[in-house]
């Protein structure tokens, strides 16, 4: 059985929020993240999410502090060892600046695919689908 997040189509495990994500599937049956329509959708929300709220709103530049708010300890998440796992999928160091998305968009995509496989515990899912929610992110 997939992992709840790629059954969701939601590889980041995006939380039910009044956000309307572009791409929501109709009838959402999961309490408390979000189902999209495709896994396309579901990455091109988290990389929304990653690049504009993240990066431009809340001003987070590292795998630390975007891995921090995301998964904070006060929800009960073991953040340290996401922030250290995370790094060591991506290569990039926890205090590292991960560079403006536009102009580093590769080392967003592994942050995202690096969130993905701690998320779902699984390093195997369509990695077309997250190129081609990375090319969605900006679309309204």
């Amino acid at each position: 059985m997939l992992p709840r997040g790629f059954r969701n189509c939601n590889p980041l495990n995006i939380r039910r929020s009044k956000d309307q994500w572009k791409g929501l599937a109709e009838v959402q049956t999961d309490r408390a993240f979000c189902q999209f329509k495709s896994l396309e959708y579901g990455w091109r929300a988290a990389f929304h999410l990653l690049t504009r709220t993240y990066y431009h709103k809340y001003r987070l530049y590292t795998i630390r502090g975007i891995v921090s708010r995301w998964a904070p300890e006060a929800d009960h998440n073991d953040t340290a060892a996401y922030i250290a796992n995370v790094s060591k999928l991506t290569g990039i160091g926890p205090d590292e600046p991960l560079g403006i998305p536009s102009e580093s968009p590769a080392r967003w995509m592994m942050l995202g695919a690096a969130m993905a496989v701690q998320e779902n515990g699984t390093n195997v899912f369509d990695y077309f689908a997250m190129l081609r929610g990375w090319e969605m992110r900006d679309e309204r």
